[in-house]
């Protein structure tokens, strides 16, 4: 199976583009489910679907053409289905400091909760073999890079606090339910956080794996949007994935030559040259603005056929490099992490137990070490025409 992750600045065309890309697998027989892992839900408005403001049909996959469905992740039904136990012990909580129940049960969805109900569903299509291809639309940079990090971050929560977290809880619960205002929780929460965490177990690999994830990132021909990609590139290929495409959205066409349009369509050209050059040799494609809003089967089908070759199958792996390697060159191991957009100035690192931590602005990436490295220590660290190179030895 195939994970197709669309992520960056480019709005609802982020999801237009995601949802022609599901068209044109779709038409070549590819069994396809588009997925929306942001919370503001517009993949059914993209298909035209949505007769009220809050439609649920999408909760589930619903088929909308041969061989495509589409889902749109809704936490509240997720919360019944999987989150019960830790929803309603934080709910309790929340009630005891004075807010009433509805509020309880809307400050008790908490950040992630969606991403990883998301993850649920990938890891069990994987396993069932339900879907050829799984186009995931994701949220904004910063929430799509929570999708991607929060399995290391829960990986490394259960291997090294959860297990004595519940011992503790299960041995000092009895005595502090007696003078605590607020009962701890009981050992069916931990139970929940435990299933949870086996249903999700093993999406990193498939994440981190170029032959199965790729990334694509949607951009807009402005500055400021051309930095945010940039940075994006750099924070995915830090947690391990591979970014094989570009798409730059609402390219003024050649057609809007007047004193207005004009000048703005010579400040999109010139940042177009600046995104193929910073970007090569990742490919990048271009969509003009549209003289219509792009909804429905038939306007994303015209989407499809600007993005891709009649006979083009967007889902070919087209770039396997690996955002990091490891290696030994004259007696000293080395980790190699591609950073096309970081200066030396802006990268600090150090080492924690088996781990590399490489930190990027506000962005921290740990680098697993292979076991031949987990007792070396980083000695020097070099940029080599775009690639950090951090030197590993034996300190006495």
């Amino acid at each position: 199976m195939r994970i197709l992750l669309y992520s960056g600045k480019g709005g609802v065309g982020k999801t237009s583009v995601a949802a022609a890309t599901g068209l044109q697998l779709a038409k070549q027989g590819v069994k396809t489910l588009v997925m929306s892992v942001d919370p503001a839900h517009s993949l059914a408005d993209s298909f035209a679907l949505k007769a009220s403001l809050f439609d649920a049909r999408t909760a589930d996959p619903l088929t909308i053409a041969p061989n495509l469905d589409i889902q749109e992740v809704n936490i509240q039904l997720e919360i019944k289905r999987h989150w019960r136990e830790i929803s309603g012990y934080i709910t309790t909580v929340l009630r005891t400091s004075g807010l009433g129940d509805v509020e309880a049960e809307e400050m008790a969805i908490l950040p992630g909760m969606e991403e990883l109900s998301a993850m649920m569903y990938v890891n069990q299509y994987r396993k069932a073999n339900t879907y050829e291809v799984i186009v995931l639309d994701c949220a904004p940079t910063a929430e799509s890079l929570r999708f991607v990090s929060m399995p290391t971050t829960l990986d490394w929560y259960m291997k090294h606090v959860f297990p004595m977290e519940r011992k503790v809880f299960n041995a000092v619960r009895p005595l502090a339910n007696r003078v605590s205002p607020v009962e701890l929780p009981s050992d069916s929460y931990f139970a929940n956080i435990k299933d949870l965490f086996e249903k999700i177990e093993g999406i990193d690999t498939i994440l981190e794996d170029p032959q199965l994830t790729s990334v694509r990132l949607v951009s807009n021909p402005e500055r400021m949007v051309l930095r945010e990609t940039q940075r994006a590139f750099v924070y995915f290929s830090l947690h391990g994935l591979t970014v094989d495409t570009i798409v730059v959205n609402r390219v003024l066409p050649t057609e809007a030559s007047d004193t207005y349009f004009g000048r703005w369509r010579e400040a999109q050209q010139e940042i177009l040259g600046e995104v193929e050059t910073y970007f090569n040799p990742v490919p990048v494609r271009r969509v003009p603005m549209f003289q219509e809003e792009v909804m429905g089967q038939e306007r994303l089908e015209k989407l499809a056929s600007v993005l891709y070759a009649p006979d083009e199958n967007p889902s070919l792996v087209t770039r396997s490099e690996r955002p990091y390697s490891f290696g030994r060159v004259d007696g000293a191991y080395q980790v190699r992490v591609a950073m096309p957009f970081a200066a030396k100035g802006e990268v600090g690192l150090f080492k924690k137990g088996d781990e590399l931590v490489i930190e990027v602005g506000t962005l921290r990436r740990h680098v697993g070490l292979p076991t031949s490295m987990a007792a070396l220590h980083p000695v020097r660290a070099r940029f080599e025409d775009k690639t950090l190179v951090v030197e590993l030895r034996e300190v006495a």
